[in-house]
Formats: structure tokens, sequence, C-alpha cells
């Protein structure tokens, strides 16, 4: 058997708080070996990145690490910072999560991949690093490597990026990647390129693999070993196979029932009475994105029709720049209709004044993907939810008081929290007070943009289950957008499928997931990671053989 790349023992990190030193990661032991893939799973703070950026004496300065962490055998805890830097890129390279963060906006991404090689290779001349930027640009598969090379980072598509920053930690031949969440906020579609290209170049380059994620989909398409963490924990260890198949600590079950599985709901839904009215009715709604300087007009959006009807959940998916979010924002008023009808509650949007549509929207309710962003940092969370009665004039006083406490037993927040400030909640606590002050007014129509694409598959799991629970009580339409086949098939009682702003298939659940008629359904489809790894192998199959 081959030398593990990398192998520790009883890794801990900690960091300096208020005074004193808490826990961060404890008796962290893994190796990886040439060629292997080994996944970190567990929640938001159970300590898989903090352990991985722990590897290179990546640490914050209030932190430190302890045990033993050896790279072919050479101890790295306490090792000098100029052999760390050294080793990072050349011999342990990272995959970050958002390459856009990542990379620097400023320069081009040949200039970036450029820069890390004469970093390592000072004799590389210019010409020399150029080529084999290009190679390596070509290897990730971009369709046009010179166009990549000479292009800044927003200028390329978040797969495009995903796959440059791939480029970049490649460039230096290192031993051992360290993927952070590679692939979270890719459509299932770029997600399956990137999990194929990982794959492909993992068996070609025998390079080690530490896959850090929270999508069990993923994991079980890509890794050969499964490290378990909670609460700086490794709770469970072991192949792919014994984890998904034989899990043994209760903490990996709950992991794997959380996970939502294509098909294969059992929820009961809402029944909708025959005689219902649409409360949102979209009639060949077209949007029209004017010319502006030198961008030229586009179209974001061509004869869409739909309705929704009180009660139902329409989930509204396809890949990122299909027109979701635009219709969603036009189904309240928020972007002009170019073409079309729009009837929200019975009465047309399509050019209501300001006035008319302050009204309307007192009837409707939007929880944001992104909550962080979306409340207001500066103000308790309770007067976030009741901002909404306030502005309205519902309510005020004890009265208004009284309803934001409801609100947060509703979605079930302990009263207290109204006093936090968001930063002081986690992201799906975060969520939940979005859900909160979207139902504030009692709305007839809920839009939910790609509410869960952050969170962690339990705190997704309680998440949907609130918002079916709070459905089935208020009796609301939503319009539920996302990328993720596996979350609306949790929920929605009929798909709706766009692509390049066209619908191109709209039917029930069981229609459109178990005999899709649209070829782009077919492929959003199989795309999508399923939690079992001889499924995924399966599907992974069907999808070479596809593009013979």
């Amino acid at each position: 058997m081959n030398a593990p790349i990398i192998e520790t023992k009883n890794l801990g990190v900690e960091f300096w708080v208020d005074g004193q030193w808490v826990m961060a990661a404890t008796d962290i032991n893994f190796s990886v070996s040439p060629g292997e893939v080994l996944a970190v799973v567990g929640e938001s703070g159970s300590g898989k990145s903090t352990s991985a950026m722990s590897l290179l004496g990546l640490l914050p300065v209030n932190g430190r690490a302890s045990g033993s962490v050896k790279l072919a055998g050479e101890e790295l805890i306490g090792a000098e910072k100029k052999r760390l830097r050294q080793i990072r890129g050349e011999e342990i390279a990272v995959i970050f999560q958002e390459p856009m963060t990542a990379l620097n906006p400023v320069y081009t991404i040949g200039f970036q991949i450029s820069e890390a090689l004469k970093v390592h290779y000072p004799k590389m001349t210019k010409a020399e690093a150029k080529e084999r930027a290009l190679s390596l640009l070509a290897m990730v598969e971009l369709p046009d490597p010179e166009k990549a090379f000479n292009s800044y980072p927003h200028q390329l598509s978040g797969g495009q990026r995903q796959r440059a920053m791939i480029a970049q930690s490649l460039s230096c031949d290192p031993k051992l990647l360290i993927a952070d969440e590679p692939t979270t906020a890719l459509d299932v579609t770029v997600q399956a390129e990137i999990l194929d290209l990982l794959r492909n170049l993992n068996q070609k380059l025998q390079s080690g693999v530490i896959l850090i994620t929270h999508d069990m989909g993923v994991v079980a398409d890509l890794a050969d070993r499964i490290l378990v963490m909670k609460d700086g924990h490794s709770v469970e260890q072991g192949t792919a196979d014994q984890i998904f198949n034989r899990p043994q600590h209760p903490y990996t079950q709950t992991l794997l029932a959380s996970v939502p599985k294509l098909g294969r709901s059992a929820r009961r839904f809402f029944e909708i009475p025959k005689d219902a009215k649409p409360v949102l009715s979209m009639e060949n709604v077209s949007i029209v994105y004017p010319k502006r300087g030198k961008v030229a007009a586009f179209t974001a959006a061509k004869n869409v029709s739909f309705e929704i009807y009180q009660g139902e959940i329409l989930g509204l998916v396809g890949e990122s720049g299909s027109g979701k979010t635009t219709v969603g924002r036009a189904a309240i008023g928020l972007l002009p209709v170019s073409e079309g009808s729009i009837k929200l509650i019975g009465e047309e949007i399509a050019g209501a004044t300001q006035k008319q549509l302050r009204g309307l929207r007192q009837r409707t309710g939007v929880v944001f993907q992104d909550p962080g962003s979306s409340l207001n940092p500066r103000l308790p969370i309770g007067e976030s939810i009741g901002e909404p009665l306030l502005l309205a004039k519902k309510a005020e006083g004890e009265k208004l008081n009284q309803i934001v406490e409801d609100l947060l037993d509703s979605v079930e927040l302990p009263r207290n929290y109204r006093n936090r400030y968001p930063h002081e909640l986690s992201g799906g606590q975060r969520q939940r007070v979005g859900i909160a002050r979207a139902i504030s007014l009692n709305p007839d129509l809920l839009i939910a943009d790609e509410p869960t694409s952050a969170l962690d598959v339990s705190v997704q799991a309680r998440f949907l289950d609130l918002l079916l629970d709070l459905q089935d009580k208020l009796k609301f339409a939503c319009l539920f957008i996302s990328h993720d086949l596996a979350v609306v098939d949790t929920l929605a009682h009929r798909i709706a499928v766009m692509q390049h702003g066209e619908l191109v298939e709209i039917g029930d659940r069981d229609q459109i997931l178990n005999n899709p008629q649209n070829e782009y359904t077919r492929k959003l489809i199989s795309a999508v990671p399923v939690p079992d790894p001889q499924e995924q192998r399966q599907r992974r199959e069907a999808r070479a053989k596809s593009k013979l």
C-alpha cells in the first residue's frame, strides 16, 4: 500500500476568545493516500474547514494547532513560515468555496495562474508560464483557454470561475488538494461537470483530495472514505459504502436521514379545492432589460405562462441565468413587464401605479436566498420582523410586540431572540427570521428565492418542514425558486422548468420527475447527485455514455 501523503494524529485547533482558549477541533485523526478522496462532512461549525486550514498553517492570529500533521513524513505543526509558504500551492493546494472572492478581481485569470507559477518556479519565463497556464485551462475543459486566459473573473460564469480556480490549484502539480465546498453555489448540471472533472484529474494525477462538504450527494459521487465531524470531534470514519449503508453513530444516521432524495418524497400535500382561483396568474409574460450604454438589450423572460392557486406550491427550477429570479421579482411588481399580463389576487399589475403596487405587496411576502444580507444588521430581529406591520400601519405598540412574539413562536424561535441582532444567529435561525418577516402580513402569495442553498442538510430539513407546516396552516400560495430538484420534490405540488428565459415544461411533481418530456428536464434530473454511491455510479456511467 502507498505511504500516505498526509497523516494527522490527535490534531487539535483552538482560538483565544474573551481571555480564554476555546477548542474548535480536537483529536482529529486521518490519512490520505495518493489517488484517494477523503470527504470530511458535518454541519457548519463542526470544525471541517478549520481542521483543513490548520494543515497549511492558515489559522487566524488568535488560533493555534496542536498534535501532529505529517506531509510525506515531514512535520508541519510548528514548521517555519518560509517552509509553509513553499508547501502552499506547490505541495498542498486549496480550491475555495467561492472563486469570485478568492480570485483577485483586478487581474486576469492568466496573470493569476502565471503569478502562482513564477512564485514557485522563479526561473520560469513569462512565455513558459503562459504556455503552462493555457495547458492547465485546457485540462480543466474551459471551451476557449486563450479567451479565459485574458478574461477577468467577473467575465466568466460561476462554473468557469470554479474551473479556473482548479487550474490555478493544479498549476504546481500538488500532492494534495483541499476542496472546500467546491460546488455549493453551482447549478446541478455545472456541479456534475465539476465533479466529473475533479474525479478525472484525481485519477490522472494521483493527487490526494480532502473534500469538505455538507452535500451527501457530492460525497457519494466522489469519496473513497468519509470522516464525519460534529462539534469539533470525529464521530465516525469509514469507507463510503460503510458510512452510507451501515452508519454506526446516531449523528451520521440523522445526517443521512435529513438528505432530500429525488423521487422519494412521502409528504402528504394539502389538497387544492377544485373551485380555487389563482392567486398569481402569468400569461405570455416577457421581460426585457433595456440597452444601457454599450450593454445590449437582453430578454430575460419570454412568453412565460402559469398559475399558482391558494395553498399550492409551484417549484420553479432551472440553471443560473434561466430567468427564475426575474420571474419571481416580476410577480410582485419589482420589475416592469415588456409584454403580457400578470394578475396578482385578481388584479393586473403590469402597468400598475406605485400606489396600487404598494397595496398589493402587502398581500405578498418574500424569503430571500441570503438572510444575512437581507436583514438589517443594525436592527434587532424583533424590529425586522415587525417592520412590515409598522409600515403597513397594521399594528403598533403592545399589539405589535405581541404579534412579533407570536411570529417567533410560529417559526420555533425563543421569544427572547427578538432582542438579538442577525450576526448573533446561525444561518438556519436567520432564515427562520426571514420566514417570520415574510408571513407577518399573512400573505396570499409567498416568493421563496433559493432559501436553502447555503444551509446544512439537517438545518435545511428542519427549514423545509417548517415552511410546509406554515403553508398547511396559512394556506398561502408559494412560488419556490430553486436549482435543487430534490428540495423542490420535497415541497412542490407542481414543477415548472425554465431554460434561457423560456418555460420549457410544467406539470405535476410526479409527471415532471418520473416522465419528463423535455430533453433539458431530463438533463437536469440526471445531473442531480444522490446520496447512494452505487446509484451515483450508475448515473455517472449513463452520463458518460450519453456524451459518446
